[in-house]
């Protein structure tokens, strides 16, 4: 089966990393500009919470249903249970480096259909449009993480 890593740093406490993965309206925020996305449902972040939402790839609509579990302050799996994909997990760790920094680990297991939906999947997530999604969502969690945490440190 096919995987995914993508790590990197954010200059952060690694509770401000969480709570920005915490907040409800995270996933418009994570989704470049480019793309269009239309949110349905997103259940506070919580053991068998769902998020159901709409990508469009030029003029055709991808749904797509994730199911959270294992969910704790410093890890969460998102799993696709309808959407594109045959197969989708998506494990999301934050692991405190010191008081300032926070390593951020995306490790998705995926596979794709067989056939014509297979060919549809490969063109909608080849490992350079991963790479390249994770890269814009590192800037935004970085951003976000620094901001709450400037926040809490004003507000003590």
């Amino acid at each position: 089966m096919p995987v995914f890593d993508f790590r990197f740093t954010v200059p952060a406490p690694v509770e401000a990393v969480s709570e920005f993965h915490f907040q409800t309206g995270i996933l418009k925020a994570l989704t470049p500009p480019l793309m269009i996305m239309k949110v349905h449902q997103f259940d506070p972040l919580a053991d068998g919470s769902i998020g159901r939402f709409t990508m469009w790839m030029g003029p055709v609509p991808v749904p797509w249903t994730a199911q959270h579990s294992n969910v704790s302050p410093l890890s969460f799996t998102d799993t696709q249970i309808a959407g594109p994909m045959k197969f989708w997990k998506h494990t999301h760790t934050f692991r405190a480096i010191n008081e300032r920094s926070t390593e951020v680990h995306e490790h998705i297991e995926f596979e794709h259909h067989s056939g014509l939906k297979g060919l549809w999947s490969r063109l909608l997530f080849p490992k350079p449009a991963l790479y390249a999604l994770f890269c814009y969502r590192s800037w935004v969690t970085r951003r976000a993480a620094t901001r709450i945490w400037q926040e809490q440190k004003s507000a003590a």
